[in-house]
C-alpha cells in the first residue's frame, strides 16, 4: 500500500492546513524540529488532490498548497536563500502550533477533570402582586415612553418661548452707526468696549458683524492689541486694473 494511499483524510476533519501538516509530520514519524520539507510538500500536495475537496470549505488548504509549491521550486535550487527563509517559517509555524495545540488539551483535561461546587438555589419568599395604584395617565404615558411613541424630551411650554418672540430684531446697520458714534464721541478706543454682558445675544452678534463690515470697508482699522482707529474723511480704494 503507498504512502498515498494510506493517508486517507477528510480536510473537514482539521481545523487548517497546519493541523494537517502535523497530522502528516506525526504519521511518518519525522522530526518536527528537522523536517524533510520536499517529502512534506509532496505528501501534503497529493494528500489536497486526492481529497476533492469543496472549493468554498477547503480554501485555506489549497492557499497553503500553492504556498509549497513555490517553496519547493525555491528549494531545488542551489543555494536558494529565500526558500531556507520560508522553510525556516513554516517551521515556526509548525512547531508554534503544535504547543498551542498541546497546551490547549492540557487546559482541556484539566477542565473535564476539575471539580465541579454548585449549592441549590435559595429560596426567596417574596409577595409577586403589585399593589401600588397610578392615574391611568400616569400608565399610558410610561407605556407610550416605553414603547418608543413619544419623544424623550418634553415640548418647550410658551413661557420658554416668549424670549424669543419678543425679542427686538437688531440689524447691522443700525450697529453700524452705533460704534462710528462711540468712536466719534471717544467712549470705545478698544473692540471689547462695544459689547456687554448686559447685551442680548442677538446685539453682540450684530455688533460684531458689523464692526468687520467697517474693517473690511476701511472706515475702522483694528490693531493686535484690539485697539481701535476711524479713518475720517473719503477713503481710497485701489482698484485692480483690468
Amino acid at each position: 500500500m503507498s504512502v498515498a494511499e494510506e493517508l486517507t483524510f477528510h480536510l473537514e476533519d482539521f481545523d487548517g492546513p497546519l493541523e494537517l501538516l502535523l497530522a502528516l509530520v506525526t504519521k511518518h514519524k519525522m522530526d518536527l524540529h528537522d523536517i524533510p520539507i520536499l517529502q512534506l510538500i509532496d505528501q501534503y500536495t497529493q494528500t489536497v488532490a486526492q481529497a476533492d475537496p469543496d472549493p468554498e470549505s477547503a480554501s485555506a488548504f489549497i492557499e497553503m498548497a500553492a504556498r509549497l509549491v513555490e517553496m519547493k521550486s525555491y528549494l531545488l535550487l542551489p543555494r536558494s536563500e529565500e526558500g531556507e527563509r520560508l522553510k525556516q517559517e513554516l517551521t515556526g509555524q509548525l512547531i508554534e502550533y503544535d504547543q498551542c495545540r498541546r497546551m490547549a488539551a492540557l487546559l482541556r483535561e484539566k477542565a473535564e477533570t476539575a471539580p465541579v461546587f454548585v449549592r441549590r438555589p435559595m429560596e426567596m419568599d417574596f409577595e409577586p402582586t403589585y399593589d401600588l395604584h397610578h392615574s391611568p395617565q400616569v400608565l399610558a404615558d410610561c407605556w407610550a415612553m416605553l414603547s418608543g411613541r413619544t419623544k424623550l424630551r418634553k415640548e418647550p411650554t410658551q413661557q420658554q418661548f416668549e424670549p424669543l418672540v419678543t425679542a427686538p430684531m437688531v440689524s447691522v446697520t443700525s450697529r453700524v452707526v452705533y460704534i462710528l458714534r462711540r468712536l466719534i464721541s471717544g467712549t470705545a478706543a478698544k473692540m471689547s468696549q462695544l459689547f456687554s454682558r448686559r447685551q442680548s445675544r442677538s446685539t453682540n452678534v450684530a455688533t460684531f458683524l458689523a464692526l468687520l463690515e467697517l474693517v473690511r470697508g476701511g472706515r475702522v482699522t483694528l490693531d493686535d492689541e484690539g485697539r481701535l482707529t476711524m479713518q475720517r474723511g473719503r477713503i481710497h480704494r485701489d482698484k485692480e486694473k483690468t
